[in-house]
């Protein structure tokens, strides 16, 4: 199996993308200067990160600092995290010579950090969203001020000011001033200073910045500000650029998109995106993969990637591309090598991953399918079932890239046929070119192009005992992941729909109209998944009223809600009278 995580070895010619920023974060005349690593979940933003990083540290007039966002985000607030982790950074990094001038950097950091503490409840009063742990109290002093106050307001903003004096005591001295505006210039004069006399680039990568809720994210881009456009200093963000947007969107309360993008360009000078990966990458993934968790000497599968890269580098010219045997001759491997049959079985499973909606090339999908065909692969050994990797593995992407009523359909098929030798699946096969939609199982008709693809790929699966398989995709871990790569307007129009107060909200009806054709499918799951959290049913909620508007309005998306609410142990009365009164095939009342 593979480890989950970001890698420093290069298996996609990402270092084209890591060698260009590097290129640029090394040329002084570039400096100062922000990028922005964009790309949806999994594309591999952090192995870019990482192979940056590798190349910067081999230069010691490099400092690099990571900054994992997400990781800062329920321990400490987000402007302070980061100053903290710079400081700290640069403290380390400083010869004796420059201590004392890096620990009162670091002590001036101290001193923001309480200006912010300071500044909170301020900011209520000045219009200024506030993001720290004193918005409940900023609150409660409004209420303070326009007289609409109660006993627990001013419980609150008594709690807050003991909470500020414990936080403050010690980092500055009680006859400083506190004058934010003076400290700042003072912060950003001292750093500059300490750098020049360093002669080092500051490199700070931020990461997993759209994994955090929407105020730290935006509290995270705001600390940058402070470093920003300083000499020497260069910030690479790695993001999933929509989900930045939306946070933006949030905080400060849906402005245009033209404003969300110009704030956005102000922040990241150079946004660069995770390359796509087509056939020819994807298929490299696959056979490093392979290689790297097989018995051949490390040397070997170092000349294969090596090899690989090269031929990914010049994918453009004319020359034939990289197959199987050329794989098997830089590993030194014979023809019926173990290793050789799994690569054979890479490279038929190469197109679906590339081009499958629902895998489209994401290395981290494609890693954690891997998993679990060879979870299920072990399983299978060790119960004495004769079933080859490549049948799992043909299953597992059935169960990736379609639905659960699909997979539900296919188990039933087998689990009904004698012999578990399901004939639909050898009737189907046997249609020698793309299989007409009308053909198949209705629960497979919205995956008709995937399915006619998946039932020419090796190997054929009609004839065959599946049991052992069925049982194996029950006994182990569902390959569906729960994160949906879904677009940004989507997104926003589910998070609409689940808080929808009347029947004929406009906002919800204008909600359904932005949503993907696409999409609409996997933006009911997204929904149903929501509403599955709250098993209580005894009156009309806002997300069922949202189910049931884009429930009339798309076929796929009434099939999926009449679904949800069979499978209800009993159907509420007024569920099953709105369902009767939509116009379109009721899902009944059960009890």
């Amino acid at each position: 199996m593979w480890a989950d995580s970001e890698s420093q070895t290069d298996y996609l010619n990402y270092s084209e993308v890591s060698e260009m920023i590097c290129d640029m974060v090394c040329d002084d005349a570039m400096l100062p200067i922000s990028l922005g690593v964009y790309g949806t979940w999994g594309v591999g933003k952090s192995s870019i990160l990482q192979l940056i990083g590798k190349q910067l540290e081999a230069d010691k007039r490099n400092l690099v600092v990571p900054f994992d966002a997400w990781l800062y985000q329920d321990f400490d607030e987000a402007k302070s995290a980061l100053m903290t982790v710079i400081a700290k950074s640069v403290y380390e990094a400083a010869p004796e010579t420059l201590k004392e001038k890096a620990a009162n950097f670091y002590r001036r950091v101290n001193k923001l950090k309480v200006l912010g503490i300071a500044a909170d409840v301020g900011a209520f009063f000045a219009g200024v969203p506030t993001l720290g742990m004193f918005a409940k109290a900023a609150g409660a002093a409004g209420d303070m001020w326009d007289g609409t106050s109660d006993e627990e307001d001013i419980t609150a903003v008594r709690e807050a000011a003991a909470e500020a004096e414990k936080r403050t005591t010690g980092l500055l001295k009680p006859k400083e001033k506190r004058n934010a505006p003076e400290e700042i210039v003072a912060f950003r004069k001292d750093f500059s200073e300490l750098l020049s006399k360093l002669d080092r680039r500051l490199v700070v990568f931020v990461d997993n910045l759209d994994r955090c809720l929407p105020p730290n994210a935006i509290s995270t881009l705001e600390a940058m500000r402070l470093f920003l456009f300083l000499p020497k200093t260069a910030f690479i963000v790695a993001a999933d650029e929509d989900m930045v947007r939306l946070a933006v969107a949030k905080h400060f309360k849906d402005p245009g998109d033209r404003h969300i993008t110009d704030y956005l360009d102000k922040l990241i000078q150079v946004p660069l995106r995770v390359p796509k990966l087509g056939l020819q990458e994807v298929r490299a993934y696959l056979f490093m993969l392979a290689a790297a968790r097989s018995e051949v000497e490390p040397a070997k599968v170092e000349d294969l990637r090596t090899f690989l890269i090269e031929k990914l580098r010049r994918s453009w010219s004319d020359e034939a591309p990289f197959d199987v045997d050329r794989a098997a001759a830089n590993l030194g491997i014979p023809v019926g090598h173990e290793l050789r049959r799994t690569l054979e079985t890479m490279d038929r499973l190469a197109d679906l991953l590339a081009h499958s909606n629902q895998v489209n090339g994401n290395p981290r999908i494609v890693k954690r399918l891997l998993n679990v065909v060879r979870m299920r692969a072990s399983v299978a050994r060790r119960r004495g079932m004769a079933l080859d990797e490549s049948i799992i593995a043909k299953l597992a992407l059935f169960e990736r890239c379609t639905g659960e009523d699909a997979i539900r359909t296919l188990n039933a098929m087998i689990s009904s046929a004698p012999a578990g030798k399901a004939p639909t699946l050898t009737e189907l096969e046997a249609i020698p070119d793309a299989v007409p939609p009308d053909r198949l199982p209705k629960d497979w008709q919205q995956y008709a192009d995937f399915v006619s693809d998946w039932l020419k790929l090796h190997p054929p699966l009609g004839g065959l005992d599946l049991r052992p398989a069925v049982y194996l995709s029950r006994e182990t871990m569902p390959v569906r992941v729960s994160i949906q790569r879904l677009s940004e307007k989507t997104r926003k129009a589910i998070e609409i729909l689940l808080k929808t107060a009347i029947a004929t909200s406009p906002a919800s009806k204008a909600a359904i109209d932005d949503i993907d054709p696409s999409e609409v499918g996997d933006a009911m799951d997204e929904i149903i998944a929501a509403m599955k959290r709250n098993p209580d049913w005894s009156k009309l909620r806002p997300d069922f009223r949202g189910a049931h508007l884009l429930a009339t309005k798309e076929k796929i998306a009434h099939d999926k809600l009449v679904a949800f609410i069979k499978s209800l142990p009993k159907t509420p009365k007024w569920m099953a009278t709105m369902m009767k009164g939509d116009g379109n095939k009721s899902a009944g009342s059960k009890g």
